[in-house]
């Protein structure tokens, strides 16, 4: 088919594979695929993937840190808040701790890290679905004096109820989504108004073709939807591309801007792949204007890493 054929692609193969799961990895797949045919347009008509889905919002995004990923014999939380330092001494504006190890360590962790930066850096805390309602309120009021900027993914994507009863518990905003997959997926949590930050991220929930049908449900319900980003230098830089084309909600004077997720744990090859082609300065990023995902692709990488 027509890499033209984006979007009568993408109902043929998901209408194909329903039976397989309308969540999860058939989704991932088919973002996948999804990504690759939007950069295949792209760089048939020599245009950047903001352009063919209407343009640029800005020229930059703000990104904040992740990582904070514990190890073996690790110092904790002494080494997680020494790598906090050292994010703020690279520029970073914003950091998100990884957290879900029980009420007592999320807690010390995020009052010691939060009085080591101070408050005028942005941090947010990660808990990749890992309590109930019940606990994650206790934590939630345990922490409003940090003035955390939002908690995301207390509980499982399952309990949409749960999210409901957390949103407007404390001054922080309440977010999830990567673990959101379509739009229909997405109309179920707008129509609950269980989110302050929708999260659904494009390497899964459904690539560019999937996503911009998600971006409009969100502007509709007037919601702020700030993409979850993780993986390899690809899904990043797809990202931006999809980053730039969203419009601040809501638009005004002085609208709410969205932030760009920006993993700096360990990974092997994760911009060699892309031969380095993001640049990061003073807190942010600059959307790449290159045909395509904006980025060049550096194959031989994978060769080096194959396994099988």
């Amino acid at each position: 088919m027509d890499s033209f054929d984006a979007e009568v692609i993408w109902e043929i193969l998901y209408n194909k594979t329903r039976p397989f799961g309308q969540q999860g990895s058939v989704i991932n797949a088919l973002s996948g695929l999804d990504i690759a045919i939007w950069d295949l347009k792209g760089k048939e008509l020599g245009q950047p993937i903001y352009n063919l889905l209407g343009g640029k919002f800005r020229e930059k995004v703000e990104a904040y840190a992740t990582g904070f990923y514990r190890v073996e014999n690790g110092n904790y939380p002494q080494d997680l808040v020494e790598e906090a330092k050292s994010y703020v001494k690279a520029g970073f504006k914003g950091i998100k701790l990884k957290a879900g190890f029980g009420i007592e360590k999320d807690i010390e962790l995020v009052k010691e890290v939060r009085a080591e930066i101070g408050f005028d850096i942005k941090l947010m805390v990660d808990f990749n679905a890992s309590y109930n309602q019940a606990i994650a309120r206790r934590i939630m009021l345990e922490l409003e004096d940090e003035k955390v900027h939002f908690f995301e993914e207390p509980l499982p994507p399952e309990d949409i109820k749960g999210y409901k009863a957390l949103r407007n518990l404390t001054g922080s905003f309440v977010a999830a989504g990567e673990n959101m997959f379509g739009k229909i997926s997405m109309k179920n949590w707008l129509e609950a108004g269980a989110l302050d930050i929708y999260q659904p991220d494009l390497c899964s929930a459904g690539g560019f073709t999937e996503m911009k049908k998600m971006t409009s449900l969100a502007e509709a319900f007037n919601s702020q939807l700030i993409p979850h980003v993780w993986g390899s230098g690809i899904g990043l830089a797809a990202s931006l591309q999809y980053v730039a084309n969203i419009a601040p909600t809501p638009i005004s004077k002085f609208p709410a801007e969205l932030m760009l997720e920006f993993d700096q744990s360990s990974h092997p090859f994760r911009l060699a792949l892309i031969k380095n082609g993001i640049e990061f300065e003073d807190g942010y990023i600059k959307i790449p204007d290159k045909p395509g995902i904006g980025v060049d692709v550096d194959t031989s990488i994978i060769e080096d890493f194959k396994i099988n």
